[in-house]
């Protein structure tokens, strides 16, 4: 727990909101200039016993439960990386899932000219794996020169005749990740739709029941017969948009011919 952090997230953030919004009158009484809410009234408003808002903002309520946290964070109208830091000042960890349900659908409009400015095949998706941005390098991986509409989709069930060596080289990594996504998104009718058509392929159920461990493809190589350059293999390069969980920025280095002798090269570190 950070104590000193937490207290000023929380206490800059309840001065923020006027009680009237929530049809609560401003105390009045003498030992009292503080704006915003007050400490009791923000138990109220999130059905708290009284005392234990104070207990959180004060630091002396260690491993205070996520329940609460995610009512506060709501409350206060925090975005996902206030999210992210509440949980971590006030129980050391990040949180287990997005605050909103509708994070990860948009990201900031400046990731498109991010994107623009990369050399190598790059594009970003939302957390359904719909395409947001992209640039030409990008568009023209692929057979019919445009990207498609969801990324998850082409590698999964579109895509496949162009994925060399799909059902070793691409299916066992990518639909574990499919599988996790839905774990923390399970209504989320893009997601479910690719999993029925998954499951609606003899071969691809096969290999989807099996599951599998491998959820992040960072890092990785993979074989892929590129629409213009010939067969190849792309090294995947993926970030994710902090203000955007389940997001993902992807930056794919092709290299044409055979694959590289030294397919993992070591990890960057500072000296």
């Amino acid at each position: 727990m950070n104590k000193r952090a937490l207290k000023h997230l929380l206490k800059d953030r309840r001065a923020l909101i006027a009680p009237e919004t929530h049809g609560l009158t401003r105390p009045t009484g003498p030992g009292r200039r503080a704006p915003g809410l007050s400490q009791h009234q923000v138990d109220q408003l999130v059905n708290r016993a009284f005392g234990t808002y104070h207990r959180l903002e004060s630091g002396t309520y260690p491993n205070a439960p996520v329940d609460l946290l995610r009512d506060i964070a709501c409350l206060f109208a925090f975005n996902e990386q206030e999210w992210v830091s509440l949980c971590r000042y006030a129980r050391g960890e990040d949180p287990p899932s997005p605050l909103y349900d509708t994070s990860g659908d948009a990201v900031p409009a400046a990731w498109e000219d991010a994107v623009a400015c990369v050399t190598h095949p790059a594009y970003v998706t939302d957390a359904s794996w719909n395409l947001l941005a992209c640039n030409e390098p990008f568009h023209r991986l692929f057979v019919s020169g445009y990207a498609p509409e969801n990324t998850m989709r082409w590698m999964l069930i579109d895509g496949r005749d162009q994925l060399t060596d799909w059902a070793s080289a691409w299916a066992p990594l990518v639909m574990p990740q499919l599988q996790a996504a839905l774990a923390q998104r399970p209504d989320d009718k893009v997601l479910r739709q690719i999993e029925k058509d998954l499951l609606d392929d003899p071969l691809a159920r096969s290999l989807y029941e099996l599951g599998g461990a491998s959820i992040h493809p960072d890092g990785d190589e993979r074989p892929i017969r590129h629409a213009v350059d010939g067969p190849g293999w792309v090294t995947m390069c993926v970030a994710q948009p902090l203000a955007a969980p389940g997001s993902r920025f992807m930056i794919l280095i092709f290299r044409p011919g055979p694959r590289r002798s030294n397919p993992r090269p070591p990890m960057l570190q500072a000296r």
